[in-house]
Formats: structure tokens, sequence, C-alpha cells
């Protein structure tokens, strides 16, 4: 029997069962949705079987009461591929007033149906990403983000990733599957991912017929642009070198379909109010769910991130961004990037629902960017307009180095291997 990793998303889930009718899992394929459901479903339907699928597909069809029976809470495993299940569901918990009973796991967004009801207030959309470091044993958790909420002055921690390792964690993932295999066997994993993405999940999606060779080329010029604000312009002449008949209505179907399948997220962009007139870039940053689907798509191994440091650099940014966001969604909270039009970066800001803000500077390593990313945050800090915005918990560089630790100026600097939520 396979160990359970346990997932932060779990409290999220308990929570979410014990105050609505149902909660809907959504997120990629392998990334864990269905195990962790099943810590909490006392009855599992997976309509990803043929079997089973045909069997409730029949009772949707006919209205059959058995469609819903089975003791509570029941999970519908991928139940976009019955999505009447959706208004069966939601008139079941209404007629009841019923709480915690279903618990329903989707790859794949539901084709939009003005006829289907939003689910307000009966359903709870809760997002799994990929799992962080911390949940995959890679992280001592000896710098708790959520301590760093709280005012902790103090930080310690040491980690031994050096540079093979951290490209291998790029390149292997945040799979589940991955975490005790061996490092080829991990590594394949991403690269399969990508093939049954582009032969099977994309056009099974919508019935729209999508060419797996122009679904890899547009991910490729996606993974060359990661962890940047290019424009989808960009992206559209990076592949229109090698296919002239791409138009950009067609580039954005194919991007939608790579969002709707939570194979691309980019960070939206942080907008405070700032102490003085200046423009805020609205611009996305390009990042896939996961940092081994870009390096799948760029075909890069481990040991060409490392002889290559400048997208080693941009690949270790996407691998941060997603830990903050498990770690960040954990607390309640969201990730953004800032970017003005004076040049001011910021690679991550971490904002909770209750207003605290956190800015976050991604580096590899290196002295001297330490440097320069220290200095960036302080600007950043006096451009804010603190009266309306609040001072920043706290101001954070997020290293592959090995050490944790203060700065005299207070900047906190934190490897992403001593780092947990």
């Amino acid at each position: 029997m396979e160990r359970y990793l346990p997932r932060l998303l779990e409290v999220e889930i308990e929570e979410e069962l014990s105050a609505t009718g149902g909660i809907l899992i959504e997120g990629p394929k392998w990334c864990g949705k269905s195990t962790t459901a099943k810590q909490f479903a006392k009855t599992v339907v997976e309509l990803q079987r043929p079997d089973v699928f045909r069997k409730y597909k029949a009772y949707a069809d006919m209205g059959e009461e058995n469609l819903l029976t089975g003791e509570k809470p029941i999970l519908f495993d991928e139940w976009q591929k019955i999505p009447e299940l959706w208004d069966y569901i939601r008139a079941y918990i209404d007629q009841g007033g019923v709480r915690g009973h279903f618990i329903l796991t989707g790859s794949t967004k539901p084709i939009e149906d003005k006829n289907r009801h939003s689910g307000t207030g009966r359903f709870v959309k809760v997002l799994m990403r990929p799992m962080s470091l911390w949940e995959s044993g890679d992280s001592t958790g000896e710098v708790s983000l959520g301590g760093l909420f709280e005012g902790v002055e103090k930080i310690s921690g040491t980690n031994d990733h050096n540079l093979n390792r951290l490209a291998f964690l790029i390149c292997r993932g945040g799979w589940p599957e991955t975490v005790y295999d061996n490092e080829r066997a991990a590594l394949r994993m991403p690269r399969r991912y990508l093939d049954v993405l582009l032969d099977a999940d994309l056009a099974g999606m919508d019935g729209i017929r999508r060419s797996p060779a122009r679904a890899r080329a547009i991910l490729r010029a996606y993974a060359r642009n990661i962890s940047t604000p290019a424009k989808m312009a960009t992206i559209w002449r990076d592949v229109e070198a090698n296919d002239a008949a791409l138009d950009p209505k067609t580039l954005d179907s194919y991007i939608g379909a790579f969002e709707k399948l939570f194979v691309i997220e980019d960070v939206g962009a942080w907008s405070p109010s700032l102490r003085s007139k200046t423009t805020i870039r609205t611009a996305d940053t390009r990042q896939f769910t996961d940092p081994s689907l870009a390096a799948a798509a760029l075909n890069i191994t481990p040991n060409g991130l490392v002889d290559d440091m400048n997208t080693f650099g941009l690949m270790f940014e996407s691998m941060a961004v997603r830990d903050l966001r498990v770690y960040a969604g954990s607390l309640g909270g969201k990730v953004f990037q800032y970017h003005d039009a004076k040049g001011l970066e910021a690679d991550a800001v971490v904002h909770l629902s209750n207003g605290e803000w956190g800015a976050v500077e991604v580096k590899l390593g290196g002295s001297d960017s330490i440097e320069e990313a220290a200095k960036n945050l302080l600007k950043l800090k006096e451009r804010v307009n603190t009266d309306k915005m609040g001072e920043p918990a706290f101001l954070m560089i997020l290293t592959g180095m090995q050490y944790a630790y203060r700065r005299p100026d207070g900047v906190m600097v934190v490897p992403i291997g001593c780092l947990k939520n």
C-alpha cells in the first residue's frame, strides 16, 4: 500500500465540509485530489472507470434515485464526466439542507452551461495544486510563512539543497506519485503528463479538435517566457516562426484550454495604494501550475538547468511561486506580483484576506543578487502608502542557498528548503 502524504489543504476541506452541503476540489491531473478526497469520503464513485461511468450515466439520464445513494460523504471522482450531477446534487442539498454530504473532484473546468446553477451556497470550490516542498518532505520547515505574518523577528534554519538537487526538484515537480520513485522514474512523470494532456485530455475536454503538435509548440513558447510578463503577442510570434497558420484567436483558444486543464496559472498584478503617482503595470507574469511541466515542455533536464543559469533562475522562481501559493492558500491568502513603470519589481506579494501583506523577491543565490533584492524590497516598502495598506508584515528574499537569517535591515533571507506554511 502506498504511503499517503498529508496535504495542507486538508484543514480547509474539513472546515468547508462542516459548513456546506458539498465541496468541489479542482486542480491539475495527478496532483493528489482523489487520494486526499478519499481520506474524507465514505462512498467513492470513480467515474474515470468505464463500467462505473456507464452505470452512473444511465442513472443520471433516467433520473434514478440510485444516483446519489450511498453512505455520505459520497465522492464523485472526475464529476465533470457527467455534468448533470451538479444540478442533481444541488437539488438534493436544497431539499434536505444537509452539510458535508458530497465531494466532487475534477481535473478540467467544466464547459460553461447557462442552464446550470452556479451552486452558490451549496458548493464551495477548493483548489489543489501540486505539492510544495514542505508537503513532499523536501523542506525542513524551520521558517513559517504564518510565523512571519505573526511578527517573528528571529529566524534560523539550514537545508542541504545544492544546485543539482534544486534542479532535480524543479524537473521532478510536486507530483505525489514521484516522491518515492528513483530519480529516473520521477523525471519521466512530467513528460508522461504532457503526453497524456496533449494526446487525450486536450481533445476530450470540450470536443474541439486541437493539434497535439501545435499545442506542444505553444506550451514550449509559454515555457520559454516563464516567470516574465511576456505579452501574448510575444508568445504568438514565438510560435508563428514555425506555424505561420496560427492566428491570435486560435492561440487564445489553446491558452484558454490549458487554463481549464490547470496547466498554466499566471500571477496577477498587485495594485496597492502608493505614496506618489506611479503607474503600476498590470500585465500578468506567465507561470505554469508546476515548474516541471515547463521543464518537460522545453525538454530540459536537471543537468541542462545547471548549464543554463538564466533558465534555472526563471524555473526556480516558478517553483517558489508554486510553494508560496500553497502556503498562502492555507493561510487564507493569495499571491500576486508587483511591477511599476519605474522598473521596481517584487516577484511575489503574499496578501491575506485580512489585509496583511508581505513582499518577496526570489533569487537562486549569490551575495550580489541578495543585496539587490533587499534594496528593491526596501524601496517597495517606501513606495507603498502604508497609511492605507499597513506596514508589510515582512520583506523576504526566497533563495536556493543553505541558511536562513535576518539581515540588519530587517529583510529575511529564507532558503526554499526551509520554508513552510
